[in-house]
């Protein structure tokens, strides 16, 4: 059986392995149980949260461990 892939960060040109997963949501096209999900490497996590941050989307950062399920 295959090893899974690596959890590749989300940030553009990045190729680290993601430690972090960051879920969002846009209130203003997304329903409550529509989840996005953003995952980020140590050097990422505060650029990406802050980005989303920044245009007050609802937010969750957590550990990316079984983030692959």
């Amino acid at each position: 059986m295959d090893a899974p892939a690596p959890l590749t960060c989300s940030r553009a040109g990045c190729r680290e392995t993601a430690s972090w997963r960051i879920e969002w949501r846009n209130p203003r096209i997304h329903s409550e149980d529509r989840v996005k999900i953003w995952l980020a490497c140590d050097e990422h996590v505060d650029f990406l949260r802050e980005f989303l941050a920044a245009r007050e989307f609802p937010l969750r950062v957590v550990p990316a461990v079984g983030a692959e399920a």
